[in-house]
C-alpha cells in the first residue's frame, strides 16, 4: 500500500514514511515497528541497542576524518495518534494509513496520517543510510509512548546517549526554529456515582454533539475552536430544566486531541421530549453564532432510544457532575507575558466518560510554568472532591527552557539565511516536545527543534506540505555536515 509515496522526493524519506504508513503504531503498539527497524538496521551494518524501557537506538560512525566532531542525536518518537471519522471504521493497531495526494498536500483517508512525528522518524532513517553526507557520529534516538505519556522519554535510560547535540525533528512549522516548550501532566478523575432505576414515565434520548474540527490541544487551542466535553455539558446543563437526568456519557478519545465529538443518553420526563428538542434546535443556533469562523460546522441531534436502560444517575448526582464538569478549567487559562503571543498555560478536557455510573475524565494541562501546571491539577481535584471523585495526576513532565544564545541555534540561522534567504523564526511551543524531559536527563546536551509544514495534527484533517519535506530535509543534511566541521 502507499506506493505512490516513493515517488516523491526526497525518495530515501519518502520510502521510510511508506514503511511507517503500513506499519500500525498507535500509543503502546510500536513493537511491530521496533521490530522492522531493528532488521533494517541489521541490513545496513548499523548497531542498535533499546533501554530499559523499550526506547530505541540506531547509531553510525563519523565519517573518516570526523570522529572528533561532537555527536548528533536525531530525535523522533514512533507512535502516532489514532483518530478517525466516526463513520470511518479504522482498526489502529492492525489497519494500514491510506495516504492521498491533494494540491500539494499529503492526506489520510479518514484518519490520522501520523507525519506527526513519522516524517522526522522517516527522516533520520534516511540520514543514516546515506553515504554521500559528511557527518561526525551519529545516534538516531526513536522513543516510544510520545502521543499517549511521554512514557519513553520519562523512563528514558540515563548515562545512555553519547551525543552531545540533539535534533528534535517533531515540529510542525516550515521556516521556524523552536529552542522551548510547555510541560504539563494528566490529571484523571475517577468516581462511582449513585443511580437509581429509571421512573415510569421516564424516555431515553440520545443526545449527539459533532462536527468539530478538533485538532492538537498544544498548537490549536488557542484558535478559538469548540471543544465538544465544554460544549456538550453546556447543552445538558441546559436540558436540565427538563428534568433530565444523565444515564451515560462518551466525548473525546485522546487527551491530547481536542474533542471533536461527544454523545450522552438521558433519561425526562416522555411529555418533555418535545421540548428538550425544541431547546436544542436554539442551543444550536447559539452554539453556531459563537463559534463562526472558528468553526463553523457544529451539529447538535437529539433521538429516541427504544432500548430501556436498567438506571440513571440520581437527580442530584446529574446535577453535580454536570455542574462540576461545567466549572472544570477548559481551555487557554493565561498567555505568556514573557513570550508574546504563545499560550502561557491551558487544559484541555479531552476525554470523559459515564457508564453505569462510573464516571472517568482525564484532561492534559500544559503550561509554561510547573506551578501553573500544578495549580490547575489542584483546582481539579479541589472542584471534584465536591461530588466525591478521586483525582490523580500522572505522566507529569517539565517544560524545556529556552536558550536564545545557544550556539547550536546560532548555526541554524546562520545556515537557514544562507539557504533559504530568510532568517528562520525563533519560537516557543506550547505544545508538549520531548526535549524537556530530555534535557532534565541529559542537561549539558544542546537542542533545536524544526521539521516540515504539518496542518490539523491528532485529527483526521491531519496533512503535510510536500515542498516542505524537500526543504526540511535539505536544512537537516546541511545541519548534520555543518556540525560536523570546527566551529568558527
Amino acid at each position: 500500500m502507499n506506493a505512490h509515496l516513493e515517488q516523491l522526493s526526497p525518495q530515501p524519506l519518502w520510502r521510510h514514511f511508506r514503511t511507517l504508513c503500513n506499519t500500525p503504531r498507535p500509543s503502546g503498539h510500536e513493537a511491530a515497528l521496533v521490530a522492522r527497524l531493528e532488521a533494517w538496521a541489521d541490513e545496513q551494518g548499523l548497531a542498535h541497542d533499546r533501554d530499559a524501557a523499550g526506547n530505541l537506538r540506531i547509531r553510525k560512525p563519523a565519517s573518516k576524518g570526523h570522529e572528533a566532531a561532537p555527536g548528533v542525536v536525531l530525535q523522533g518518537h514512533l507512535d502516532m495518534v489514532a483518530q478517525a471519522n466516526a463513520d470511518h471504521p479504522h482498526d489502529f493497531a492492525r489497519d494500514p494509513i491510506e495516504t492521498y495526494l491533494e494540491d500539494g498536500w499529503l492526506h489520510a483517508r479518514h484518519t490520522t496520517l501520523g507525519a506527526d512525528n513519522g516524517l522526522g522518524v522517516a527522516a533520520a532513517l534516511a540520514v543514516l543510510e546515506d553515504d554521500t553526507l559528511t557527518h561526525g557520529p551519529l545516534e538516531a534516538l526513536f522513543t516510544l509512548e510520545e502521543e499517549s505519556s511521554m512514557g519513553g522519554a520519562l523512563n528514558l535510560a540515563e548515562d545512555w546517549l553519547d551525543g552531545r547535540i540533539l535534533l528534535n525533528l517533531d515540529s510542525e512549522d516550515r521556516g521556524q526554529v523552536y529552542i522551548g516548550c510547555a510541560g504539563g501532566a494528566d490529571v484523571v478523575v475517577d468516581a462511582q456515582l449513585p443511580t437509581s432505576d429509571l421512573e415510569e414515565d421516564e424516555a431515553l434520548v440520545r443526545l449527539a454533539l459533532t462536527g468539530l474540527t478538533g485538532g492538537h490541544s498544544g498548537i490549536d487551542i488557542h484558535k478559538g475552536r469548540g471543544n465538544a466535553n465544554r460544549l456538550l455539558v453546556r447543552v445538558l446543563r441546559a436540558l436540565e430544566a427538563f428534568d433530565a437526568r444523565l444515564v451515560d456519557y462518551r466525548g473525546g478519545t485522546l487527551r491530547n486531541a481536542l474533542p471533536r465529538e461527544a454523545f450522552a443518553t438521558l433519561a425526562l420526563p416522555a411529555d418533555e421530549v418535545e421540548g428538550a428538542r425544541e431547546r436544542l434546535l436554539a442551543l444550536e443556533l447559539e452554539l453556531r453564532d459563537e463559534l463562526a469562523g472558528a468553526d463553523d460546522h457544529l451539529a447538535l441531534a437529539l433521538e429516541t432510544v427504544e432500548a430501556r436502560a436498567a438506571e440513571a444517575l440520581t437527580r442530584d448526582a446529574s446535577r453535580l457532575l454536570i455542574a462540576a464538569l461545567h466549572a472544570a478549567p477548559c481551555g487557554v487559562e493565561r498567555m505568556s507575558v514573557d513570550v508574546p503571543g504563545v499560550v502561557e498555560t491551558s487544559n484541555n478536557l479531552g476525554v470523559v466518560t459515564l457508564e453505569g455510573g462510573r464516571f472517568h475524565l482525564c484532561a492534559l494541562v500544559r503550561s509554561l510554568r510547573d506551578s501553573a501546571t500544578a495549580d490547575i491539577a489542584d483546582r481539579f481535584r479541589a472542584l471534584f472532591e465536591l461530588i466525591g471523585a478521586r483525582t490523580r495526576v500522572e505522566n507529569g513532565y517539565p517544560g524545556w527552557t529556552p536558550d536564545p544564545d545557544s550556539s547550536l541555534l546560532a548555526r541554524f540561522r546562520a545556515l537557514h539565511r544562507a539557504r533559504l534567504g530568510v532568517d528562520p523564526e525563533v519560537k516557543v511551543i506550547h505544545a508538549g516536545l520531548e526535549c524537556g524531559i530530555l534535557g532534565a536527563k541529559y542537561p549539558e546536551m544542546a537542542m533545536i527543534s524544526f521539521g516540515p509544514l504539518i496542518r490539523g495534527a491528532h485529527s483526521p484533517d491531519e496533512r503535510v506540505e510536500v515542498a516542505s519535506v524537500e526543504e526540511f530535509w535539505g536544512l537537516l543534511r546541511a545541519l548534520i555536515e555543518d556540525l560536523a566541521r570546527p566551529s568558527s
